[in-house]
C-alpha cells in the first residue's frame, strides 16, 4: 500500500509537465487490446497526449521514466453507458437532469446540455478506472431519451468529448407503457417518428408537424433514420429482440445498438447474424418481471461464444455507480467469458461502438488513457495506483477518500464545528 501511494503521488507531479515530456512506464503488463495482446513486462511511451510506441524496448533518451514492476497496466476504462455528471442527488429535482417527464421534446434533448463536470461522482468513478464514458439521459413521456455524448472523467470544464454520439430510445414493456399500453403501441409509435423523420422537411410545410413529430424533433431524428448516428434501443424479451432486428430489413440505414438483451442468449446466433452490437448487465439474472424470464449469469459468455460483440454496463447504476461496471466483467468472466472478451467489454468495444476507436487501446497514436494497476482489474480486491486522461495525471482523491483520511485517526482533534461549546 505504501509503494502504491507513493508511486501515486510520484505520478500526480509530473502534471504540470506532464504533455511537455516524453514519458516512460516500464516493467509491468501490460494489456494492449491490439494484436499486441498482453505483454507481460513490457514499456509504454507517450507524449503530447499521444502514445508513441508500446513493446518491450528500453525507455527513450531523456524520457521520465516511471517504474511499474508488477504493475498492470491497461487502457482508460470506458463505461458504455452511463449517467455520470447528470445527476448530483436523484432524490433532488433541482440536481437531477437524468429525464424530462414533463417536456414535450424527446429526441431532441441533448445529455451534453446537462452534463455537469463538478458532480462528485465523477472523482469516484475516475479512481476506479474510468476515464470516458458514454452518457444519455432517459425517456420522459414518449420513447426516445435524445442524444448521448462522450465525456472523459477529469472533472474540468471542456471535458464534453463528443456531442450528438448516439439516439437512445426505450422499447419493451416500458416503451409500451409510455406508448399507450401496449408492444403495439410502442411499435406504431416508432415506425412513425422514424417515417416523421425521413420525410422530413416534405410534409412539415403548412403546420410544421408530421403523422407525431413536430419540425424539431423531426430533424433531431434525421440523422438517426440516415445511419450517421447510432439508435440504441433498450429492449431484453428474446421476442422483442427479435421484433427490434426485424427494423433492420424496413430500414437498412439505421445502425442499431442493443440495451439489455437480457434474453439475448435465447436468440444469439440472430443478433450475431444481424451484427448489431449489446450492451449487457451480466448479473441481471432474477425474474423480476415478465420480459426477464429467462435471465442467467451466463448471458454475457452465450452471447460472446456466438460470435455478439459484446459491452458491459448497468444502466441502473448509472448515475452514481459507474464504477461498478468493473465487477460486472469480473463477473462476467466467473460466469463463461473469457478475461480479454469482457475487458475488452469495458474499454475498446464501447470506444469503438462509438466511432473512438483511439480510445480503449495502447498502440501508437492512441489517446493516452492508461491506467496503472496495483493487480489484475477484473479482481476484486485491485485497485488503481494511477490514472492518466490525454497523457496527463489526474487526482486519486474523490469526497469519499478526502472524509475518510479527514476521520480515519480517532485521537486527532475534531474540526471546530464537531466541537461542543
Amino acid at each position: 500500500m505504501i509503494r502504491s501511494l507513493l508511486l501515486a503521488a510520484s505520478v500526480l507531479a509530473l502534471a504540470p509537465a506532464a504533455l511537455a515530456q516524453t514519458i516512460a512506464i516500464t516493467g509491468g503488463k501490460i494489456v494492449t487490446n491490439t494484436p499486441q495482446g498482453v505483454i507481460d513486462s513490457g514499456t509504454i511511451v507517450f507524449r503530447d497526449g499521444k502514445v508513441v510506441s508500446v513493446g518491450t524496448a528500453a525507455p527513450p533518451t531523456g524520457a521520465t521514466v516511471i517504474d511499474a514492476k508488477g504493475k498492470w497496466i491497461t487502457p482508460g476504462l470506458f463505461a458504455a453507458f452511463s449517467r455520470v455528471g447528470l445527476s448530483e442527488l436523484d432524490s433532488e429535482d433541482p440536481t437531477n437532469d437524468t429525464s424530462a417527464s414533463g417536456s414535450d421534446f424527446q429526441a431532441s434533448l441533448r445529455a451534453s446540455d446537462s452534463f455537469n463536470p463538478d458532480d462528485t461522482a465523477i472523482d469516484v468513478t475516475r479512481i476506479e478506472g474510468f476515464t470516458r464514458a458514454a452518457i444519455v439521459g432517459a425517456p420522459g413521456k414518449g420513447l426516445f431519451g435524445g442524444y448521448g455524448a462522450i465525456v472523459d472523467t477529469s472533472g474540468a470544464f471542456g471535458s464534453i468529448n463528443n456531442r450528438d454520439v448516439f439516439m437512445f430510445a426505450r422499447m419493451g414493456e416500458a416503451g409500451a407503457g409510455a406508448a399507450g399500453g401496449s408492444r403495439a403501441a410502442a411499435w406504431n409509435w416508432l415506425l412513425t417518428a422514424i417515417d416523421d423523420a425521413k420525410a422530413y422537411p416534405r410534409g412539415f410545410e403548412d403546420d410544421g408537424e408530421g403523422d407525431l413529430l413536430v419540425r424539431k424533433e423531426a430533424v433531431a431524428l434525421k440523422p438517426v433514420v440516415e445511419g450517421r448516428v447510432p439508435l440504441m434501443v433498450e429492449v431484453h424479451n428474446a421476442s422483442d429482440i427479435l421484433q427490434l432486428l426485424s427494423l433492420r430489413q424496413r430500414e437498412p440505414r439505421i445502425r442499431l445498438v442493443i440495451l439489455g438483451a437480457t434474453e439475448g442468449w435465447r436468440v444469439a446466433d440472430q443478433i450475431a447474424a444481424a451484427q448489431v452490437p449489446v450492451i449487457v448487465n451480466p448479473l441481471q439474472n432474477l425474474p423480476d418481471r415478465f420480459e426477464v424470464l429467462a435471465a442467467t449469469l451466463e448471458n454475457a459468455g452465450r452471447l460472446e461464444k456466438a460470435g455478439v460483440t459484446v459491452a458491459i454496463a448497468d444502466p441502473n447504476e448509472g448515475t452514481h455507480n459507474t464504477r461498478f461496471i468493473l465487477q460486472l466483467a469480473g463477473n462476467a468472466v466467473a460466469n463463461g467469458m473469457t478475461w480479454d472478451a469482457a475487458f475488452k467489454a469495458i474499454s475498446s468495444v464501447p470506444a469503438a461502438l462509438y466511432g473512438r476507436t483511439d480510445l480503449g487501446v495502447l498502440r501508437q497514436g492512441a489517446i493516452a488513457d492508461l491506467v496503472i494497476w496495483d493487480g489484475d482489474p477484473l479482481e476484486l480486491t485491485s485497485n488503481p495506483d494511477a490514472v492518466y486522461i490525454d497523457g496527463l495525471p489526474t487526482s486519486m482523491e474523490s469526497r469519499q477518500t478526502k472524509l475518510r483520511d479527514r476521520y480515519l485517526k480517532l485521537d486527532e482533534p475534531l474540526p471546530q464545528a464537531y466541537e461542543r461549546q
